[in-house]
């Protein structure tokens, strides 16, 4: 029954996206030929870009298959489909790219496959959003409702239901909870009731005849997964299973394959894969566009440095990268030259004697920091990220604030999630790692342009900023 369900969707989908593939390829044309005729000399034969459908057809079922676009996602949030669909359609952008420049047999523009690109985008988005929504509502009012029973009662088990409860649109009704313990047995956990213990799976299954099996079991009852499992396989077709470790997962934990071989990772960095590449080109995009817009800036910054007080105009301190790799990291120079030779390495402080008068009102504005966009070109550093420490501050702080290593899993940035929040500078430490660990937990390309966009308005004068 699930799997006809699955298959019906996953044909709806693949039907739509299709369609909206063919129609955001034919109005490129349009746009690109049409929109401001006198500007173009030469109009090609529509025919060609026709003709071109079928290898954009095939490339963009490859690519979407292998991005496991149509899986099912009835647990997933619209933000991941999200992030799926701009990661499916550039590269399916790029792949025919390539294929118009080595084959050379038909002449397409390249600002046809830009508007290719975002209708395409535009498209799938608005498309799958509006479907989703209307099973969603389809859902709450009782159809396409899917039955769920819950092994394991603890910690595990509970979460299960409040996460099943608070998504009433995923579609899905926990029915029951199996437990361990013959004493629970009759009881309720927030009204939904305790029907019997793992032995009676079988029984329980056949009679209440469940769509969905969620294993939460506690690591000290896994001597029973075994046989759980053994009956489930025969009766139930959807059987999810939650490790006891996972209350153990920090930063995008989740599970890989090692060839045929499922392996649960308890944490790990999210710029893997395409998502390093993603997380690149927009440095290298947004890095370059900010370097030619501040370029007056900087020449301006570079003369007053220079000109008001004695030293050189940049200032190189080194600082800790992505796991744990120093860097050189740039700055406009605010503080006098040697002003650490007496005090050594500390916190700047509001009325500081070190600085210069240009360094007081560029350390207000934060307009010091500009020439990081050149570590943010060399790979150094991303535009957005955690900010880096020093390497003394990194050994104080590791071994007295637990997971603070974590935030090297990560590209240091420019700003971050705790600076557009007002955590930089001389504030509570433990808040700004919550807020850094928080950003490394739900990085997207999205977030990245929230946090820029937060940067010009809240980011860039800051009263701890000294």
């Amino acid at each position: 029954m699930l799997k006809k369900h699955a298959q019906f969707f996953e044909s709806l989908f693949i039907i739509s996206d299709v369609i909206v593939v063919s129609v955001a390829w034919t109005l490129s044309y349009f746009l690109k030929f049409y929109s401001v005729p006198a500007l173009v000399s030469k109009i090609p034969s529509f025919l060609n870009y026709l003709e071109f459908l079928f290898p954009l057809w095939i490339t963009w079922g490859l690519v979407s298959r292998w991005a496991h676009l149509y899986h099912p996602r009835r647990i997933e949030h619209f933000s991941k489909e999200f992030s799926d669909i701009i990661k499916v359609v550039t590269s399916t952008t790029i792949l025919l790219i390539a294929i118009v420049y080595l084959f050379k047999r038909v002449e397409i523009s390249q600002w046809s496959f830009f508007y290719f690109w975002f209708l395409d985008i535009l498209g799938l988005l608005s498309t799958r959003f509006l479907i989703r929504r209307m099973l969603r509502i389809l859902r709450r009012r009782g159809y396409n409702k899917r039955s769920a029973l819950i092994a394991g009662t603890g910690d595990i088990g509970r979460k299960i239901l409040e996460k099943v409860e608070g998504y009433q649109e995923l579609g899905i009704h926990a029915i029951g909870f199996l437990t361990h313990d013959t004493q629970e047995v009759g009881k309720r956990i927030k009204g939904i009731p305790i029907l019997g213990v793992y032995e009676d799976t079988e029984k329980i299954v056949l009679e209440k005849r469940p769509d969905i099996f969620f294993v939460g079991l506690p690591i000290n009852e896994y001597d029973c997964l075994e046989g759980l499992l053994r009956v489930l396989r025969v009766h139930i077709a959807d059987i999810k299973v939650i490790p006891g470790a996972y209350k153990f997962m920090s930063l995008r934990g989740g599970v890989d394959e090692l060839d045929d071989l499922p392996i649960v990772s308890l944490q790990s960095s999210p710029l893997y894969g395409w998502n390093s590449v993603f997380k690149r080109i927009f440095d290298l995009f947004f890095g370059s566009l900010g370097l030619v817009i501040v370029s007056p800036f900087l020449l301006v910054i570079s003369l007053l440095v220079k000109g008001t007080s004695k030293g050189p105009i940049l200032y190189r301190q080194e600082r800790v990268g992505m796991d744990g790799h120093p860097f050189q990291i740039l700055k406009f120079r605010t503080m006098k030259v040697n002003a650490e030779e007496e005090i050594g390495p500390v916190w700047a402080k509001e009325d500081d004697p070190r600085r210069t008068r240009v360094g007081t009102f560029l350390r207000r504005m934060s307009l010091d920091e500009f020439p990081q966009l050149f570590n943010v070109l060399m790979g150094q550093m991303s535009l957005v990220g955690p900010r880096p420490e020093r390497p003394n501050f990194v050994e104080e702080f590791r071994s007295r604030i637990p997971q603070y290593l974590l935030r090297h899993k990560i590209k240091a940035g420019m700003t971050g999630w705790a600076q557009v929040n007002g955590w930089r500078g001389n504030t509570s430490l433990e808040k700004r790692i919550e807020h850094d660990l928080y950003y490394i937990q739900n990085w997207s390309i999205g977030f990245d342009l929230r946090i820029l966009s937060m940067t010009f308005w809240r980011g860039f004068f800051n009263r701890s900023a000294y």
